[in-house]
């Protein structure tokens, strides 16, 4: 059973940075690719960075590629997703996801945390 649960999230300034993580209380983590996740008020879930099950290949979306870095530690059961130059428009519920299938959609990802809020003031 995978279960992740997200931290990290809070209010942030314009410029700033933080650190997402996310941890998974299963057994079965290392099997899975890992993504972020975002969805601000009226928009649809946006894919941030995914990670394969060994942490091997990374992958970002434009919007964020340049300022974010995702990383897993298996012993640990956690992927983190650091961000910097955070902008408002970064203002979003972040989730992470684990799933089977090396993707960039949120369909291909069977298991997701409950999100937590991250808010850049401007």
């Amino acid at each position: 059973q995978v279960q992740l649960v997200e931290s990290g999230g809070g209010l942030v300034q314009a410029g700033g940075s933080l650190r997402l993580s996310c941890a998974d209380s299963g057994r079965t983590f290392s099997g899975f690719a890992m993504g972020w996740f975002r969805q601000a008020p009226g928009k649809e879930r946006e894919f941030i960075a995914r990670i394969s099950a060994r942490g091997s290949h990374a992958d970002y979306a434009d919007s964020v590629k340049v300022r974010s870095a995702i990383s897993r530690d298996n012993a640990r059961n956690t992927v983190y997703l650091e961000m910097q130059s955070l902008k408002p428009e970064d203002t979003a519920l972040y989730y992470c996801a684990a799933g089977a299938k090396w993707s960039r959609r949120a369909i291909d990802y069977a298991y997701w945390g409950q999100g937590t809020q991250v808010t850049v003031s401007s």
